[in-house]
């Protein structure tokens, strides 16, 4: 059966309120600066994206990642993937609140002085430790519980990060895992963190590049 363009374009527009509703599309709203040092990091993340293709994290993926390292009060929080240093501008909203310190690990120099151009424009770099190298070898060697590990660094590498890192992250401590839709997510790290008895994850806001959030119990 042919269905007039006319009666799907009107389907269409009858349920875009729905799916838009489902989505949280049109409820958010752009985030409010408590003090002048918040009014900063929101402005430096502003500007860090003037010009880019790709934000290395979107607003909401950002914004939550900031309320999760504020609401377990986290001091450490270890990053797997600087990139261009937006979503440690998001970590130091918290970070400033909570009297803690991002340690975040890059390869590509290129991008590690963008980020610390970027922390220093918000002025936060007193917030963050910059390491550049390869994370498998440098993240490891620091031997501190960890209350938030956000791994955000190359796709295939993402079930062996866990295997160095997981005891070192503290049970009640989070992992969140970036890009669990789109990339397409490592099959090895989806294995790892929904049949392991000690971890509990979660899936969300997957309408975008898709976050894991996994809580390591205590």
């Amino acid at each position: 059966m042919n269905i007039p363009t006319t009666v799907l374009a009107a389907a269409l527009l009858l349920l875009a309120p729905t799916l838009t509703f489902a989505q949280g599309v049109g409820l958010q709203k752009p985030a409010l600066p408590k003090d002048e040092g918040e009014k900063r990091i929101l402005e430096a993340i502003a500007d860090a994206r003037k010009g880019q293709r790709y934000a290395n994290v979107s607003d909401a993926d950002g914004r939550l990642m900031r309320q999760l390292v504020e609401a377990v009060n986290a001091k450490r929080v270890v990053e797997l993937g600087t990139s261009t240093g937006e979503s440690g501008l998001y970590f130091s909203l918290a970070l400033r609140k909570t009297g803690g310190k991002l340690y975040t690990y890059d390869i590509d120099p290129g991008r590690v002085e963008v980020a610390k151009a970027n922390f220093k424009k918000a002025g936060v770099e007193d917030l963050i430790v910059v390491t550049l190298g390869d994370a498998h070898e440098t993240a490891p060697k620091n031997t501190e519980p960890i209350d938030v590990l956000f791994i955000d660094a190359e796709k295939p590498g993402y079930d062996a990060y866990l295997r160095e890192l997981l005891p070192l992250v503290r049970p009640g401590g989070l992992i969140l895992a970036h890009n669990m839709r789109q990339p397409e997510p490592n099959p090895r790290y989806i294995e790892a963190i929904t049949t392991n008895p000690d971890l509990d994850t979660s899936f969300v806001l997957m309408e975008g590049a898709g976050l894991g959030v996994t809580l390591k119990k205590r």
